[in-house]
């Protein structure tokens, strides 16, 4: 065995030991948790713009397009754009000419100047309108033709409704072996008080739209080695990848 696989496996072993270590498991839950209301998630940006992730799920993020090395990256929710340009700055690494395209019920102006502006808007295109709208439904459909990889982000409504909707959506464009990965189902693992006025609590978010969605839908698996590393994500249960 080659110096590099036996790295590789090391660290398989180590990630699936990390579960069954009560102690470790327990203080990432802890952070989340107590990161939760003080808006740990806002205090990041990535080139420039503010990203509103755990760096822990940035880093999953990398891995997942380095690895697939999508053609297209679909998102859905905006906000500052941090996420965008992170995507788009990804695909410039990886060279292929590829494209972000980013949809938001309401794209701020000051926000739509400042990622119009940034030198990583080559790739990024924007649609603004519900994402689960059917005229943009389709608008998304074309932009699909011809493209070889294509990897979804769900991050916009938490609602479980909403959600299950852009997963029947969504789901059918993403390509064998690639993720459709949906945001914030650690909601239905914290208290409803972290979430003051918002449409979502416990039983009603992402993650149970991802069981619902998952009963009926076979051809996307949980890959559970992805929060079995992260450990601390706000995405448990939300890394789908389709198998067939």
């Amino acid at each position: 065995m080659d110096l590099t696989e036996q790295f590789k496996q090391e660290r398989f072993k180590r990630i699936n030991m990390n579960i069954e270590n009560d102690r470790l498991v327990n203080a990432a839950k802890e952070f989340v948790f107590e990161s939760t209301l003080p808006k740990y998630s806002y205090n990041f940006s990535w080139m420039g713009r503010p990203i509103i992730q755990y760096p822990q799920d940035i880093m999953a993020m990398q891995e997942i397009i380095w690895k697939i090395k999508p053609d297209l990256i679909i998102e859905t929710g905006i906000a500052h754009g941090g996420s965008l340009i992170f995507s788009a700055s990804m695909l410039e690494l990886l060279g292929n000419n590829g494209q972000v395209l980013g949809i938001d019920i309401d794209i701020r102006e000051h926000n739509r100047k400042e990622i119009e502006q940034h030198p990583m808007f080559k790739h990024i295109t924007m649609i603004q309108g519900s994402s689960i709208d059917e005229n943009i439904v389709k608008k998304v459909y074309e932009y699909t033709k011809g493209r070889k990889q294509v990897l979804v982000l769900l991050d916009s409504m938490h609602s479980h409704d909403h959600v299950l909707k852009e997963l029947k959506l969504y789901s059918p464009f993403v390509t064998k072996g690639s993720y459709l990965v949906v945001f914030d189902t650690i909601i239905e693992d914290l208290p409803n008080n972290c979430f003051p006025g918002r449409p979502w609590s416990i039983g009603d978010n992402p993650k149970t739209a991802v069981y619902e969605f998952l009963k009926k839908n076979k051809h996307f698996e949980i890959d559970k080695t992805i929060q079995n590393n992260l450990l601390i994500t706000v995405a448990p249960d939300g890394y789908l990848r389709r198998v067939s």
